[in-house]
């Protein structure tokens, strides 16, 4: 059976392990770089992706990372989302930078104005429950990349070849769609 990783250096680490063994599959905490060679996907979960950034330098993992993106399925959540965008609005440098996007990050408020709200995401789901904190946007993407979902008007998911990203928190929710949606992209069977 292949393994899926979630990147254990910060933030939603435990609740996406937990939709990814749900659907069956075995789940991973990456927390050393080493660990990429033993998975067929990767999860960067929601957290603060700043906190996120420091770390992954702290450990060493960032040319590792954009190799691992170059090839293999990666699922970026929120923070996640942020650390694949090639582009950041009012930043200069990117993260790892494979997802020829560009994101605004906490463009539906901060952490008081968190919500939920049913959304349509594309060949997934036509009533999944979006959960959304302190949660970027999608300002623009490129012609090879897919917009899967927006709310109040703005693009909030998007799938790039072997590379799939969203605004919202999937994993804080019951509805295992968007989880079983990436580990087919993995090739593991749900």
């Amino acid at each position: 059976m292949k393994k899926i990783g979630v990147l254990g250096l910060q933030g939603a680490v435990e609740e996406h392990i937990r939709a990814v063994e749900a659907c069956g599959a075995e789940g991973v905490v990456v927390k050393k770089k080493e660990q990429l060679d033993e998975i067929g996907g990767l999860i960067l979960p929601g957290g603060e992706s700043t906190a996120m950034r420091r770390l992954i330098d702290r450990y060493g993992f960032m040319a590792e990372l954009k190799q691992f993106a170059e090839s293999k399925p990666v699922f970026g959540t929120c923070a996640g989302l942020i650390l694949l965008a090639k582009r950041i609005e009012g930043q200069e440098d990117a993260h790892i930078g494979a997802m020829d996007i560009t994101v605004a990050r906490n463009s539906f408020g901060r952490q008081r104005e968190s919500f939920e709200e049913t959304i349509r995401v594309n060949g997934i789901a036509e009533d999944f429950p979006a959960v959304f904190i302190r949660a970027p946007h999608i300002v623009s993407v490129s012609d090879h990349v897919e917009v899967l979902a927006e709310c109040r008007g703005r693009i909030v998911a998007v799938r790039q070849g072997n590379l799939l990203g969203c605004s919202f928190h999937p994993e804080l929710t019951d509805d295992l769609r968007m989880t079983e949606y990436f580990l087919s992209m993995a090739r593991i069977p749900v």
